[in-house]
């Protein structure tokens, strides 16, 4: 074995060490296998093809070559150890080329099952400038399917755990400056403290840092290889001078977001401030992934009856004090709809059902009269965009989806009308619901001012006095005496709440959605499987306005 590497076995356990790594002429292959490469082909070509699950010697063999190969800088042979050679060798040149690193130290742990973990101790070094590299990952042996040899099963996530199929390792002067985010008070939101933020954070400097003063410096990071995901930083080699950017984040309000989200295994939540649209809050459950709470496409169940009792009133087919048939079962277009445990209101009120959640008062009231109107099918998404905004193209300073309701026919529309069908929102869009409820009319959410980079705001129709006045009599009936009073028992008034669960294929147990209104301050939850409004979502969003 050539100087300066060795491969040990040391209490059963193997070690694979590749100190000052001469990449490109560097060759362990004679040290690993014992010798000659033409021999042990010839061999497994003549030997009987292996089936059945792999052994653990071979699990441990083969994690050893092919660490090995990877430590010595031999792609083509890291590559032919897999089974993918054609993906796994430009990914492992990759490694040496793109990220920079001149030294590497990996060190497996005990395999469990087919599964190796292991260590790499890394230097990366560029222009003058270096800085040591650790991080945990683990590959898996699998038999191939052709030749019955051990193979690892080749994945991205095994050169590191976050590179995706996309993701290329790189070492560089940084793309943008580092900024620093602030909230609305001028202190650092830092993503220790506020994991949920990690990925609004990493699309704020994308999208912000030349107009906020900063310096680059020397960073390893991976390259997503989309316009629409941020680069994902590892390693910073030397500190750029980060630029600041101010936010609406309070701070308070962050962190019962995030305590609140985090009793749930998959939880949003959003929170706005209705008077200006500012966003005070923004938290997922897990954290730090993706931005369910931004980004989530998902039918909003009963909280969409804001919208609907919105229409109904504009379009004169009921006010609060109405009376309003709430029947036990109802059916539209042959398509049967059901209430809750199947309960029913006798001689009730428009405010009633909306506090219970009558689904069939919505659907006996709105679309009987509208089918003689022939607008049926559109008008709860001319509503929705007109007096809600959703839809339309907001602005927030980071990525968002604006909600979808689109037209309709048939049950799908009944279904359309409760927050079934194909609508899709997200917390943020659910939150400015009650946030328009409570203000009188729609303002868009904003995460940074518009003035940063002169972007326009989406506009919509203020609601009439009457209407909005309506809305917010019945949302405040729902949240003292209807399906959203227990967990809004402790919030402050002034207050309102509409409670909502949405039905899933495939999955048991509906979805939770939960919105409300407390002072100024608009939050809405979702919590996937979580039942109930009340049960889970409206836990979430009372907390969150209990911090405002």
């Amino acid at each position: 074995m050539r100087s300066g590497a060795k491969v040990a076995i040391v209490g059963g356990v193997f070690v694979v060490v590749a100190g000052g790594v001469g990449y490109g002429g560097y060759n362990l292959w004679n040290g690993v296998t014992g010798g000659n490469k033409t021999v042990e082909t010839r061999s497994q070509e003549d030997a009987p093809k292996r089936t059945g699950p792999v052994t653990p010697d071979e699990v441990t063999t083969t994690a050893r070559d092919f660490l090995a190969a990877w430590a010595a800088g031999e792609p083509e042979k890291a590559g032919q150890l897999t089974n993918d050679p054609v993906t796994a060798e430009p990914a492992v040149a990759a490694y040496r080329a793109g990220a920079s690193v001149t030294e590497a130290t990996i060190t497996p742990g005990a395999p469990v099952g087919p599964k190796v973990p292991f260590t790499v101790k890394a230097t990366i070094t560029y222009e003058g400038v270096s800085k040591p590299w650790s991080y945990a990952s683990e590959l898996t042996v699998v038999r191939g399917q052709t030749t019955g040899r051990p193979l690892v099963k080749w994945a991205p996530s095994v050169i590191h755990p976050k590179l995706t199929a996309a993701g290329t390792l790189r070492t560089g002067m940084a793309k943008a400056a580092s900024v620093m985010a602030v909230d609305k008070n001028g202190d650092e939101l830092s993503v220790e403290k506020y994991p949920s933020l990690a990925p609004i954070i990493a699309e704020l400097r994308t999208r912000y840092a030349s107009k906020t003063g900063g310096t680059v410096g020397v960073e390893t990071w991976i390259e997503s290889g989309s316009e629409t995901v941020p680069d994902t930083t590892v390693l910073v080699l030397r500190k750029g001078k980060p630029g600041t950017l101010k936010t609406t984040i309070d701070p308070d309000v962050q962190a019962a977001a995030e305590k609140a989200v985090k009793a749930y295994g998959q939880a949003a939540v959003a929170a706005i401030e209705p008077s200006t649209g500012a966003i005070r809050a923004v938290a997922n459950s897990p954290a730090g992934g993706f931005n369910t709470a931004f980004l989530g496409k998902q039918a909003p169940g009963s909280t969409m009856k804001i919208v609907t009792a919105t229409m109904m009133m504009q379009q004169g087919l009921a006010k609060p004090d109405s009376q309003v048939e709430c029947p036990a079962e109802a059916s539209w277009k042959g398509v049967p709809f059901h209430n809750l445990k199947n309960f029913k209101i006798d001689g009730g009120t428009f405010t009633e059902s909306f506090q219970r959640s009558c689904n069939t008062a919505f659907l006996k009231s709105s679309l009987g009269p509208l089918s003689d109107k022939d607008m049926e099918d559109t008008i709860l998404g001319e509503t929705a965009r007109r007096s809600f905004g959703i839809g339309l193209n907001w602005q927030v300073g980071v990525e968002t989806v604006d909600g979808s309701v689109p037209e309709s026919a048939g049950g799908e529309t009944a279904a359309s009308y409760i927050g079934q069908g194909r609508i899709q929102m997200s917390a943020l869009n659910v939150a400015s619901l009650s946030a328009t409820a409570k203000n009188g009319g729609f303002l868009q959410p904003y995460l940074v001012a518009k003035s940063l980079d002169d972007r326009e705001f989406a506009e919509a129709d203020p609601l009439s006095r009457e209407v909005a006045k309506g809305l917010r009599t019945m949302m405040n009936a729902a949240a003292t005496n209807g399906t959203a009073a227990e967990a809004m028992a402790g919030v402050p008034t002034p207050k309102g709440a509409k409670t909502g669960s949405a039905e899933v294929d495939g999955q048991t147990t509906s979805n939770s959605w939960f919105t409300g209104y407390s002072g100024d301050l608009a939050a809405a939850a979702v919590v996937e499987a979580g039942g109930h409004g009340g049960d889970s979502a409206g836990k979430v969003v009372a907390g969150v306005l209990k911090a405002g």
